[in-house]
């Protein structure tokens, strides 16, 4: 008869620090993605499946017990451990499918000489020892870091974009509330991963139990991030249709953008979390990074349809340039074209994910740590370049900034030299960033 244990105990040692990278969307929640999707691997495999545990009773069934005292094949939700002789302590490779298991290093699981599985004395749990597997000298800790600053940073910057916009009322227009739509699924989702940092990957009781608030913030992750790739779709589609198009209802476009941009990706989270219930995934359903269907495809259909929109958006304006005075008669706005390049930029930037994906090196590989670390940066810096190009490079809000700094500093009084220089500074600074 086949026990079944509880999910494998872990402590600082063991887990944390493999949940790490940030994923690509569609795949699990660990980091660009925790990795530890099931791989029934000699009888067992991760995840909290029924086909893993099938497998063990089946593969323990089939063996002979041995002699005399022994422990009961034990299905732990990692690995399929088998009937082990009393006062042994059975031993098999680490899994391959957790980040930072070395395959070369062995797990291990005390039978005691009552013919028991150990147990741990503090929660009385039975315990498999996978502290073993992981080595302590790897440079997992500081790329978690990398992300955390990256996004911290990310945050504080949209954060500040929606505040000046939020300010400046006269700057309400529809191609700003796109804007600020679009700071906000990025500042969404950096608080989704830090929240995923602090409450998952620093506290591995947690990811071993998985509790049903841990999974609903991974399927919240997962909406966080496809939330960016659908309003950046939204960028280029009212850029597309306002540039392309001769006369456009700006409002109704705006509510049709809207309803695009914050509920398309609910039914495909929701499909994917309702799958992975179906499925019985363990480990706050982190998995290996490998794309689900559910979110990837519409994530990279985002990405194609934006950059069709882009190249029919510079033919037209080709096109118009090449008409002479009959096609200027409507030229596209200063600020419109900006948004056109801001647009031009980020389109590539969110696809990058995709495009370094195939070439990602195995772990321990020469170039394994630069691809990481290339990845966390350009990862976690997404929401300051949005900042970037959308509002602190936007020539109207660096106008709007420009007359509020001079009615703070130039009104009619005595101002010193140095208040006079600095102000004069700035100012120049802020039309510096007008012309990019």
């Amino acid at each position: 008869m086949l026990s079944m244990s509880n999910e494998p105990t872990v402590d600082s040692r063991t887990v944390p620090q493999t949940y790490l990278f940030r994923q690509r969307p569609g795949g699990g929640c660990g980091g660009r993605g925790v990795r530890a999707r099931g791989r029934h691997e000699r009888g067992g495999g991760g995840g909290a499946g029924g086909a893993g545990r099938a497998a063990c009773l089946a593969a323990n069934n089939a063996s002979a017990p041995p002699p005399g005292l022994y422990c009961e094949g034990v299905w732990d939700r990692w690995l399929c451990w088998p009937h082990t002789r009393a006062n042994t302590t059975a031993l098999q490779r680490c899994p391959t499918f957790v980040p930072g298991f070395s395959a070369d290093r062995f797990a291990h699981k005390l039978c005691t000489e009552d013919g028991s599985w150990w147990r741990r004395p503090d929660n009385n749990r039975l315990w498999s020892n996978y502290t073993t597997c992981v080595n302590e000298d790897d440079d997992v800790s500081e790329i978690i870091a990398v992300y955390e600053a990256g996004y911290s940073v990310s945050l504080l910057a949209l954060l500040l974009s929606l505040a000046i916009l939020l300010y400046f009322k006269n700057l309400r227009c529809a191609r700003i509330t796109v804007h600020m739509n679009l700071f906000a699924s990025f500042a969404l989702n950096n608080v989704l991963w830090l929240m995923w940092y602090a409450l998952v990957v620093r506290a591995p009781a947690t990811l071993a139990a998985s509790p049903a608030w841990c999974r609903a913030l991974a399927a919240a992750l997962q909406y966080g991030m496809l939330a960016t790739y659908t309003w950046m779709l939204c960028e280029g589609l009212y850029l597309h249709t306002v540039l392309v198009h001769a006369f456009v209802a700006e409002r109704r476009l705006l509510r049709a953008l809207l309803l695009l941009g914050w509920a398309l990706p609910a039914p495909c989270v929701a499909l994917l979390a309702g799958r992975r219930a179906a499925a019985g995934e363990a480990l706050c359903w982190a998995d290996d990074g490998a794309p689900r269907l559910e979110v990837a495809v519409p994530a990279v259909a985002a990405v194609l349809l934006n950059v069709g929109f882009l190249c029919n958006i510079v033919r037209v304006l080709c096109t118009k340039l090449r008409g002479g005075a009959a096609a200027a008669r409507a030229p596209p706005s200063a600020t419109a074209l900006h948004a056109l390049r801001a647009t031009c930029l980020l389109a590539p930037l969110l696809g990058l994910t995709y495009l370094l994906t195939p070439v990602r090196p195995p772990r321990g590989a020469r170039y394994w740590l630069l691809y990481e670390y290339v990845s966390a940066l350009s990862s976690s810096l997404q929401g300051l370049c949005v900042a970037v190009l959308y509002c602190f490079c936007n020539g109207e809000v660096l106008a709007q900034l420009r007359r509020r700094w001079r009615a703070l500093t130039f009104r009619p009084r005595a101002n010193s030299t140095t208040n006079t220089t600095v102000s004069v500074s700035l100012l120049l600074i802020l039309e510096s960033l007008q012309k990019f």
